[in-house]
């Protein structure tokens, strides 16, 4: 019998522990198979599978009855296959709003956001997604936009270092300043393959290329079919898969509907039934435009991005090959992957972080990734690939620092090379 596969400590661990410690009840949400319940089960002490009829029965036939008396937390997988279990949950907490009584994992984002769901002001929602290429490597370091932060927190008009906190040492041998990890001067053509391999745990981790490859086609099947029926959609499974494809042909693009649904051969109305669809199954998520009152002429038009890159490899077909052989595939598979870093980073922040876009009319001034911080500083991020940038690849976010003034917290170029260096005040060039 094959051995079982090490637990991977994830960058959310740490916090679902604190947030047991004071609260009753706690949902992790996002993708299919990223890994909730592996993680999930590691902080109860009790599981039930809802998606196994056996305990699906038992819990629907009385929900309070099959909660009572069981050591917690109490780990509800696929909590939506039972959803009256919520009701229980809800008395449960009511009665006795105790720290650490319960843990609820799935995979479809609608229930937990309507303002009936019963766990309202009871559950609080926790997001997590595929694997980072830091977890997958055995990293759980703090996310960058906190380190920025940490570093420039004092200066963030002039770029300038806090005393307490000194901005890193681009000299500093054999560690990326930032990250505080080893450096070991990865090429363009490893970033490549590891925005092909993704970060779906079992794909990621478990099977070599061919098996990769049968495992993610397989889940895009699943998602244009039983996913979509199990989320309660009513989906022509071909429309939607043409749709699903688009959308993946378009990641990283600040594309309008009409477009996307053109591509897929489908009416408006289908495209946006099945554009909410595939948000609600966590597959596609967008980055929001910014928006500012010093900022005039800004698209309101969001960025759209596939949740994991290997679905964007996945559909086109993608190898290292030919990613390097095509510079808009190229762009767009690097951003998707960048991206789904700092998302799973900004879930865990000590900040409130949220990530957005910017682009200017006619494409005049674009910004790949802005994170803003507490609804106020702002670090904004390039994506080259390119492992030796210069202060030409950094002239959009020079112009963001001059026109939003005190509230720029840095710049940062993320590229291909290993040097860390200084492209201007207040601008870096990172791994």
């Amino acid at each position: 019998m094959a051995e079982a596969m090490p637990y991977v400590p994830r960058l959310a661990d740490a916090l679902i522990r604190d947030l047991l410690a004071e609260l009753p009840a706690l949902a992790i949400v996002g993708p299919r198979a990223s890994g909730k319940t592996t993680t999930a089960v590691r902080h109860a002490r009790t599981t039930i599978h809802l998606d196994r009829p056996a305990e699906a029965i038992a819990v629907a036939a009385d929900p309070d009855a099959a909660l009572r008396g069981l050591d917690e937390p109490i780990l509800l997988d696929e909590w939506q296959e039972v959803p009256q279990v919520l009701g229980a949950v809800k008395r449960a907490c009511d009665t006795e709003p105790r720290p650490g009584r319960f843990i609820l994992t799935g995979s479809v984002r609608a229930e937990t956001e309507t303002q009936t769901w019963p766990g309202t002001g009871r559950v609080t929602r926790l997001e997590m997604y595929p694997l980072t290429a830091g977890e997958q490597y055995g990293s759980t370091a703090a996310p960058l936009v906190d380190r920025i932060a940490e570093a420039l927190g004092d200066g963030p008009a002039s770029g300038q270092p806090n005393r307490q906190n000194p901005a890193p040492d681009p000299k500093q041998s054999g560690l990326d300043p930032w990250t505080g990890l080893r450096v070991d001067a990865p090429s363009l053509p490893d970033y490549v393959n590891l925005a092909i391999r993704g970060g779906f745990p079992q794909a990621a981790l478990t099977v070599g290329e061919r098996a990769r490859r049968h495992w993610l086609n397989s889940y895009v099947d699943e998602i244009v079919t039983r996913d979509a029926s199990a989320a309660g959609a009513s989906a022509d499974a071909s429309k939607l898969r043409r749709y699903f494809e688009a959308c993946c042909l378009n990641s990283s693009g600040v594309t309008d509907d009409a477009t996307i649904y053109g591509a897929a051969g489908i009416d408006r109305r289908t495209a946006l039934a099945y554009r909410e669809l595939l948000d609600r199954l966590y597959v596609i998520g967008d980055l929001p435009a910014w928006s500012s009152n010093r900022l005039k002429r800004l698209s309101r038009m969001p960025k759209r991005l596939m949740i994991d890159s290997s679905l964007l490899a996945t559909v086109t077909g993608a190898n290292e090959r030919s990613v390097m052989r095509d510079g808009d595939l190229l762009g767009r598979l690097l951003e998707t992957f960048v991206v789904a870093q700092l998302r799973a980073q900004a879930t865990i922040s000590e900040h409130r972080c949220s990530l957005y876009h910017l682009r200017q009319h006619h494409g005049r001034h674009e910004i790949d990734v802005i994170a803003e911080l507490d609804a106020h500083a702002v670090i904004a991020l390039e994506i080259k690939a390119t492992a030796s940038p210069t202060a030409d690849d950094a002239k959009h976010l020079a112009w963001f620092r001059d026109e939003t003034g005190d509230r720029f917290l840095a710049g940062i170029v993320l590229h291909s090379g290993a040097a860390t260096v200084r492209l201007g005040t207040g601008i870096w060039a990172l791994p």
